[in-house]
């Protein structure tokens, strides 16, 4: 799963007042809502449509894929007047108002991936403008604008920042910047040495998985299409006194839980010891971009052997976390495990102006799932979120080629 897309599903849950975790039984995977050409997927956007867009558009970058203009267009006609996005606009003609609730992580999103294609600063400028003025005084975010700072909104925001040229260091509110919300989130070594999603009522801090990934790109002051880093211990852990001995800190506890079987397992109830595909796909990404790609390749040769399938029927932000855990190990995306995960997410939008490679071949096996009768994008995908809108306190929600890096 993927912690900042996921993030948006606890702040709606605030806004429906949902007190207790339960999961939508069996959704129907007919959209309630029109689906535009130009979007990538074919489930109900309600819920992820920019984020999925956003991520499609950004892996496709790193691989030299020039998206369709109708895509593109697509996802800057969702952008409000005041810079923001929400998760999905069915009626981009019609000006946002304050019924619509938008968020920090589809605009830090739709911000990385605008800026990785070139040719849109004032839109991402703009959105930038927006994000910075929702900032919370501890220096963080939340998923919704005055929500308590979170780990994953924290983050995805960090790499919207430094993905449109600015300092994130130098993004400060009541003198903290978010490297400061972010270290405030880091648990000790005693405890594992991981990032919460946020504190809960008492102030406790639990270490989360999904808000480790992130907040390991966060800290290191990266996006989410990071590359690989330096090679670093992977197990050392020490007082977490600055962001980057945080982010060491949050990859030794990610590179322990990856160190048995592999992958990380999902947090929905019931299903604990079945594997987290997305967040160990967004492990991978934080564990290269913290320690190199060496420090990945556990998490990465099981997901070159398992991950197929779960992506086939969840649809374009999975073939897109896919690429982007290629990407930061330096994996080949288009021979991965025996798929294209290049041609295959392609295939779940409007053809791109060009791909560099055949991809028919992927493309028909990327359709499989549909010829069984199978939705590509049920089970793990839209239809996971659409069930965790409906829970309440669970953290989760996460992620540029040719784009400046910052550093704290």
């Amino acid at each position: 799963m993927n912690v900042r897309r996921s993030a948006a599903v606890l702040a709606a849950t605030a806004v429906i007042g949902a007190a207790t975790p339960a999961v939508a039984a069996s959704p129907s995977p007919t959209p309630s809502v029109a689906v535009p050409s130009g979007l990538y997927g074919t489930t109900d956007p309600t819920y992820d449509g920019v984020w999925r867009q956003s991520l499609a558009l950004l892996a496709q970058d790193t691989v030299g894929v020039k998206p369709a203009e109708k895509a593109v267009d697509w996802l800057t006609g969702q952008q409000c007047a005041n810079g923001s996005f929400a998760a999905f606009r069915a009626d981009p003609a019609t000006a946002c108002d304050a019924k619509l609730m938008v968020d920090t992580n589809s605009t830090a999103a739709a911000v990385q991936a605008l800026a990785a294609l070139g040719g849109h600063g004032a839109a991402a400028d703009k959105a930038v403008g927006w994000l910075k003025s929702v900032q919370n005084a501890d220096g963080g975010w939340g998923y919704t604008p005055g929500g308590a700072s979170d780990t994953n909104s924290t983050a995805v925001v960090v790499g919207a920042l430094a993905a449109a040229g600015e300092k994130p260091a130098e993004v400060v509110k009541g003198g903290k910047s978010p490297y400061d919300a972010l270290v405030r989130l880091a648990l000790p070594c005693a405890d594992g040495g991981a990032f919460a999603y946020q504190p809960d009522k008492q102030g406790t801090l639990t270490a989360n998985a999904d808000a480790t990934a992130a907040g390991v790109l966060g800290a290191l002051g990266e996006g989410l299409a990071a590359g690989a880093g330096k090679k670093a211990d992977a197990t050392a852990c020490a007082a977490p006194a600055t962001p980057r001995q945080a982010a060491a800190n949050g990859a030794a506890y990610l590179a322990k839980a990856v160190a048995k079987d592999g992958y990380l397992t999902s947090v929905l109830p019931g299903a604990e010891n079945q594997p987290d595909y997305g967040n160990t796909a967004d492990a991978v990404v934080a564990l290269a971009a913290q320690g190199g790609a060496e420090q990945a390749a556990k998490p990465l040769a099981w997901l070159q052997r398992n991950a197929a399938a779960w992506a086939k029927q969840s649809g374009p932000a999975a073939w897109a976390q896919l690429v982007l855990a290629a990407h930061a190990t330096g994996a080949d995306p288009r021979a991965f495990g025996g798929t294209d995960l290049v041609a295959a997410l392609n295939a779940t939008g409007p053809a791109p102006q060009a791909t560099g490679s055949a991809e028919k071949g992927a493309a028909d096996e990327a359709g499989e799932a549909d010829e069984a009768g199978q939705d590509p994008e049920d089970g793990f995908g839209v239809w996971w979120t659409v069930g965790v809108f409906l829970v309440a306190g669970v953290g989760i929600g996460f992620l540029i080629s040719g784009r400046r890096k910052q550093q704290p």
